[in-house]
């Protein structure tokens, strides 16, 4: 029981409005699945412009937060695509059209399946795939990390350590089954970290991610004082003004 009270409260898909489509209106977008105990899950790859066969280009795995869908990000992500870098969203398992429960296990399953697939298309160079996530998304691309290291990852809103965030909520440790031990991966990875948060966030107090920088080889932190968890960025044209010099700086966009 307690265990699943835990989960509803990191993943509550039950309370997330069930989307209408299926992505049709989505320009470009590919449909991916993969058959899971439950039914399937999805993911849509969104194609970098300009990117080919001929000519590859970076792409991104996107993990979204706790109480979105992969339908409400396409436009927000869509600078991505317009700099050429393809876009993966895989979907977690409960969640809109996908099947299953969602568990950081099985979430990190789908993603390293989705990733392979990824690497695996002509337009995408695989030498040039990075991750960002989003608040309980950064602990999903943090635990794909640990399987399939990235060229950089991009952090948003996210903890340490799940079990840490969970004794604010008055949750003891031993019974959080989905630790995402974020603070854990950041250390061992030797890849640009940047780490956006806001300095008022109540959900995820900023300690969370100004120790996320610490621990990281080669982190920088993006400080938006005054602002929350949900409002973060307050200003997304200035948030992926960030994203490209960090693209740029690690060599994924020229």
């Amino acid at each position: 029981m307690l265990d699943r009270l835990q989960r509803f409260f990191i993943f509550p898909r039950f309370a997330v409005e069930k989307p209408r489509g299926r992505g049709g209106e989505v320009e470009g977008l590919v449909r991916l699945e993969r058959g899971v105990g439950g039914g399937t899950v999805e993911a849509w790859v969104l194609p970098g412009r300009g990117a080919s066969g001929g000519r590859p280009g970076p792409a991104v795995i996107f993990a979204h937060g706790n109480g979105e869908l992969i339908d409400e990000w396409p436009d927000v992500l869509s600078w991505y695509v317009r700099h050429g870098v393809t876009v993966l969203l895989p979907e977690y398992r409960g969640y809109g059209r996908s099947g299953g429960r969602p568990s950081e296990r099985a979430i990190t399953e789908d993603f390293v399946h989705f990733h392979d697939e990824l690497a695996g298309r002509v337009e995408v160079d695989g030498e040039r795939i990075f991750f960002h996530g989003r608040s309980i998304g950064g602990g999903v691309v943090c635990s794909l990390a640990r399987e399939r290291p990235p060229r950089a990852m991009i952090l948003q809103s996210t903890f340490t350590s799940l079990r840490r965030l969970m004794r604010r909520f008055l949750v003891p440790g031993f019974l959080v089954s989905d630790p995402f031990e974020n603070l854990e991966v950041v250390k061992r990875l030797d890849v640009p970290v940047l780490v956006f948060h806001g300095e008022k966030d109540r959900l995820v107090p900023f300690a969370h991610g100004e120790e996320l920088v610490e621990a990281a080889r080669r982190g920088r932190l993006v400080v938006y004082p005054g602002v929350g968890h949900n409002d973060c960025p307050p200003d997304w044209a200035a948030f992926f003004g960030e994203v490209g010099r960090l693209l740029g700086e690690a060599g994924i966009l020229g």
